[in-house]
């Protein structure tokens, strides 16, 4: 989840892996964070990064889908964990991939537009919502100072007069209070310095000398935010919090570690975190082990991971950009500790630093805080420079091979990738840029994104269209699974497309669409569970960074008119940048992937060749020695810090929390057989609607077609509109609608919730139009566009074989729950391995019995369109509710007042230990049992504070610390029951599952000081007050009312939680023997070689295998 240029360390294991998606692909949310965290880094396949957030669980998305691009498939959401007490607002996949792509484009324009506004000092004290600015500079100068209308900010520009280390300072009335310190950190080689740096520095610092205090943050911190990204040409760490105090403790430890990390004269934790050999047994071989090792060992067993190091390794050969600074595994063992060292203390200096503090703060206090840290420096000279890539005189081509297994099709990707300019654009281009982008690939209906995708040369549509985060712009567009003999074709298809808008151009429909589109995102600046403050210092920084004005990013208002007046007048601004950046540039890299079957094995071979020929070369003390290292190493990692030394980590106390559940104002009406829910929020006129429709009606058989009719409503057009009419029509008209199904298990019952959902914004005064379309599409969308659907079919087989090798996690979690449950076998069905297997079989079913499939999506939309059982949530002012009230009843008079008759669904999965075997270099595991089947377990607060707690202890150090997995996690359902182990990127198998099984032994033995109970227990809160914005607020309790959780059982759970004793934890470890016992089942994705050798030590561990590609 990121950026293309982004790979973020997850520090959290509860954290180390999506919000939704640590639970499976089809009942995971999409939490807001994830649109969120597309639109402020630029989501693309090929780099990776974690979006830690306040609700206890991560989003990191190693190949997260936008428009245009192998999208997600409408899986259905499922309402997860900590639901029961405060359920934070998660988006469905599509509507996330449609937002990021809208919200991406938003910021290449915001950030264009910014461009040439220049505003005086004095703006700041005649503004309208200014903000007191520093009176004490500590050390500081003042370089600048504007009022950021766009925003509500006075912004300074500061510089530290003995470092020269610069300072941007935003005061504004925004609670979500943000810190960052970022460090341009070129590198030379792929070793991948700066990723093992970004992950080490935060294990321990002078001031905070214990092992994590990241850790230790986490479990008793109100955190928003708390990551760490690695671009390929900086570092970043950010924090937010909306509790002061904590802010100024988030700041503090991160100050210390990036200056004064104790990885510099501890080795064990570069061993750790990077990578080291180890043996425990003389006659055993030797592995390599490390976090981002094994991390980047996952990345590179993804072919969209592959294929975007190698476009931009193609496309910038001759600079920094030409090397993977995550880390090649082949690479990663080169590196020494001594240049470990070496690399922080070139770069990890004041003088490279760029910081940013955002929010509702005293400014005077930020300065103060700062001097404190930098004024223990002096000036010097950092050349970390990143030097413009020279231009072609002839386009390259570039041809690579990624590894497949057996099952798999052999298919091919094909990108055409362009370096735009030699430095970044004037302001007047980058703006008319950023809206060429979205003309081109914004929609499925955008002529670029729609003449690939109706070719039918692919499956689905790769690269992401215009990149701007690094030194120069770069385009990239095209195929995967392309067959040999269509590949040229695909390259011919992109260029005869530009030539012909470069001809012709476009409509005025489009440009006007695109133009709302683009001014709707930018006004409403939604980054969900992103903070603002981190989108705006992201995307300042993409200008920052490369010695450009800081302000610019942030003011686009006034740039953005005088564009409009361009368009408006009828000057042609797109026909001549088509044929300058595209058609006559020659810097144009055409980047090709070919399927081997032997390459999986041949890098395993030559890695343990490797590792057998260094073994050869030691003596039996060298291997004594090792083994001790090995020995040692672990014992360091597995033994906990004395609970005097945690002291020195600063917490909150108990007493400053809050005892009252924080509430979310809700009207419920009646409307016929319709419910209608009410939430009079500030939206500044926007109005944000769900509809639901009762999904229960389907007949089971047709269930796994659901996702799919779900993108036919806005990707076939209607019986009056074409696709692209249609698509236009939202666009100028909306700010979004999308379609999606919802699934969730509720307490108490087997029944499950269901519910097909119309998701969709719009300005108050353009209401009508929104329930109008929506009206429209549910009722008149065309089903029967045999080539779109076919597409989308593909599309869908290639996303879901995709997250076979980035999400093992979700896949096997998905299974583990359709085991259990009705609404997980609903969701398995609609986005898991079962669906992979319907969606296979119904590419054949198009070509044989189009008319059938036709006819089954028919019964779906009437089965779906009745009044009854129908819902309509509104979150809005109350002025915006009285105004939408006609139209929403107009709305539901438009359906059916036929009731259609509920169907009886009652399937799961046999309970089966299962393996599921994929090419891939690392595995992931999962665990799970239901505790309130299989011990009996009675639903109680203290569960949330003790399942986070796990996470950030037992998993987290035996996991991720000595296992050297890239996450590990528990999740525990309190909707189904269903408690769950999981990990990611871990090179383990037995011996994670055996540490899973330990869980239960560390809660009976576990004794808790009361400081770490208290902080146990806040850290649990930070999760339950999740900060959210108005239209999250409004979803949130949308789920409450489905799901029949009450705010009087919110407060039980809340007193519950903040009474957690130790008690409780031993009590916890009974229930948890379920999941060691034989009810629980095991579900892993791995290669046929780990399964096969996992076999071999536990005969009879697996039920049954099947391969999947």
């Amino acid at each position: 989840c990121g950026s293309r240029h982004t790979r973020a360390l997850v520090r959290n294991v509860d954290r180390a892996l999506p919000k939704g998606e640590k639970r499976n692909a089809t009942r995971a949310f999409s939490r807001e964070i994830l649109r969120a965290g597309a639109h402020a880094l630029r989501t693309r396949p090929n780099h990776r990064m974690a979006v830690a957030s306040s609700a206890g669980r991560a989003s990191a998305v190693a190949s997260k889908s936008k428009t245009g691009q192998c999208p997600v498939p409408s899986a259905p959401q499922k309402w997860r964990g900590f639901a029961a007490v405060a359920p934070t607002a998660r988006l469905p996949r599509r509507v996330a991939t449609r937002a990021s792509k809208q919200d991406r484009q938003a910021q290449l324009v915001a950030r264009a537009a910014g461009r040439g506004q220049h505003a005086a000092a004095a703006q700041v004290a005649e503004a309208p919502g200014a903000f007191t600015k520093a009176t004490e500079l500590h050390g500081f100068e003042e370089v600048r100072e504007q009022f950021v209308p766009e925003y509500n900010s006075s912004a300074v520009l500061y510089r530290h007069k003995k470092t020269g280390a610069e300072v941007m300072s935003l005061s504004n009335s925004d609670e979500n209070k943000t810190f960052g310190i970022v460090l341009r950190t070129p590198v030379e080689n792929s070793t991948g310095i700066p990723h093992i740096l970004e992950h080490s520095v935060l294990n321990g610092s002078r001031k905070y000398p214990i092992k994590e205090p990241f850790v230790e943050l986490i479990k008793g911190s109100l955190n928003t935010f708390l990551n760490a990204f690695t671009y390929p040409d900086r570092t970043c760490y950010p924090v937010a919090s909306t509790n002061l105090q904590d802010f100024y403790n988030l700041m503090d430890v991160y100050l210390d570690a990036v200056f004064y990390p104790k990885c510099l004269e501890d080795p064990r934790i570069f061993l750790q975190e990077g990578w080291h050999y180890e043996l425990d047994d003389p006659n055993k071989p030797v592995e390599y082990k490390g976090v981002v090792f094994n991390e980047m060992k996952g990345v590179y067993s993804q072919p969209d991971s592959v294929l975007g190091r190698d476009i931009q390794q193609a496309i910038f050969p001759d600079n920094t950009y030409s090397v993977d600074s995550g880390g090649d595994p082949v690479d990663i063992p080169n590196l020494t500790y001594d240049q470990f060292k070496e690399f922080h203390g070139k770069f990890y200096h004041p003088s490279n630093a760029r910081i940013w503090i955002y929010g509702d703060d005293d400014p005077n206090e930020r300065l103060r805080i700062l001097d404190n840290y930098l004024s223990g420096f002096e000036r010097r000279e950092v050349d970390s420079r990143v030097h413009a890539q020279k231009l072609w005189k002839e386009p390259r081509t570039v041809v690579n091979k990624y590894a497949v297994g057996d099952g798999t099709e052999a298919t091919n990707y094909v990108s055409v990738n362009w370096l735009l300019s030699e430095d970044r654009f004037d302001v007047e281009t980058e703006l008319a840029i950023g809206f060429l982008d979205h003309l081109l690939l914004g929609t499925s209906a955008s002529p670029l994104q729609k003449a690939l995708n109706d070719s039918g040369l692919g499956e689905a549509i790769i690269g992401g269209g215009l990149e701007d985060e690094l030194r120069q712009p770069t385009f990239s567009i095209g195929l995967k699974g392309v067959k040999e003999e269509n590949r040229q074709k695909v390259v011919d298809l992109v260029q005869s497309t530009l030539k012909q808008l470069a001809e012709e151009g476009f409509t005025q429909e489009a440009v006007e669409a695109s133009v709302n589109t683009i001014e709707f995102a930018l006004r409403e600046n939604n980054t969900g569970r992103f903070p603002r403050g981190l989108s705006l210092m992201l995307r300042s920084m993409a200008s920052w960074l490369y010695e450009k004005d800081p302000f610019e990013p942030l003011k686009w208002a006034e740039s953005l008119d005088t564009f409009k007046a361009r368009l408006e007048s009828g000057e042609d601004i797109f026909r001549p940048l088509i044929k300058k950046y595209f058609l006559d540039n020659p810097h144009r890299a055409t980047v090709e992937l070919e399927p081997d079957l032997k390459l999986g094995a041949e890098v395993e071979a030559k890695e343990r060749a490797r590792l057998d020929s260094f073994k050869e070369t030691l003596d039996a003390k060298a291997i004594e020695e090792l083994i001790q290292t090995t020995v040692s190493l672990k014992e360091w990692q597995e033994t906990p810090n004395p609970p005097e030394s945690l002291k020195c980590v600063p917490a909150l106390k108990l007493e400053d929390i809050p005892k009252e559940a924080k509430n979310i104002p809700i009207d419920v009406q009646k409307a016929r057989d319709a419910t209608i829910l009410r939430h009079d929020l500030f939206t500044n006129d926007i109005l944000y609607t769900e509809v639901g429709l009762d999904m229960k009606t389907i007949p089971m058989d047709l269930l796994p077609l659901v996702p799919l009719f779900c993108r036919c409503m806005t990707q076939m057009g209607t019986d009056k509109m074409d696709l692209v009419q249609l698509s236009q029509l939202i666009g100028r008209k909306t700010g979004g609608i999308s379609f999606y199904p919802f699934i969730s298990d509720r307490k108490g019952t087997d029944e499950p919730v269901a519910y097909f959902m119309m998701r969709g914004k719009a300005m108050a005064d353009q209401v009508g139009d929104l329930f109008s379309i929506g009206s429209d599409v549910l009722r008149n969308a065309r089903l029967d566009d045999k080539s779109r659907f076919k597409q989308m079919v593909l599309e869908t087989k290639a996303g879901l074989e995709s997250a076979l090798l980035g999400s093992g996690h979700r896949v096997a979690a998905s299974r583990l729950d359709a085991q259990r449950s009705v609404a997980g076998w609903v969701s398995e069905c609609m986005g898991g391995v079962e669906y992979l297997h319907f969606i296979r079989g119904l590419v054949e079913r198009v070509e044989n019995d189009w008319d059938g499939v036709v006819n089954d999506l028919n019964k779906i939309r009437g089965a779906l369109l009745q009044q009854k059982g129908a819902f309509v949530n509104m979150t809005a002012d109350e002025k915006t509710l009285q105004y939408s009230e006609e139209n929403v009843r107009m709305f539901l008079d438009s359906l059916p007042a036929e009731s259609v008759p509920t169907e009886r669904w009652n399937p799961r999965l046999n309970a089966v230990n299962e393996a599921l075997l994929v090419p891939t270099q690392v595995n992931y595991v999962g665990k799970a049992a239901n505790l309130y089947e299989d011990a009996g377990y009675k639903l109680h607060g203290s569960s949330y504070v003790i399942n986070k707690y796990l996470g950030t202890t037992w998993l987290w150090d035996r996991i991720r610390v000595s296992g050297g997995a890239y996450g590990g996690f528990c999740d525990f359902d309190s909707h189904s029951g269903m408690f769950s182990y999981l990990s990611y990127r871990d090179p383990n198998l037995l011996k994670s599952l055996d540490n899973y099984d330990g869980t239960v032994d560390f809660l009976r033995h576990l004794e808790l000081d009361s400081e770490e109970l208290n902080k146990a227990i806040i850290g649990a809160i930070g999760d339950v007050d999740a900060y959210q914005l108005p239209d999250a607020k409004g979803y949130t309790s949308l789920m409450r009312h489905l799901l029949d959780v009450s705010d009087e059982e919110r407060q039980q759970r809340r007193e519950e939680i903040l009474g957690t004793t130790q008690a409780d934890f031993h009590a916890f470890a009974d229930a948890l023997e379920a999941v060691r016992g034989e009810h629980a089942r095991i579900v892993v994705v791995t290669s046929k070689e780990d399964a096969a050798a996992a076999e071999t030590d536990r005969p009879g561990l697996f039920d049954t295998q099947q391969s999947l590609l």
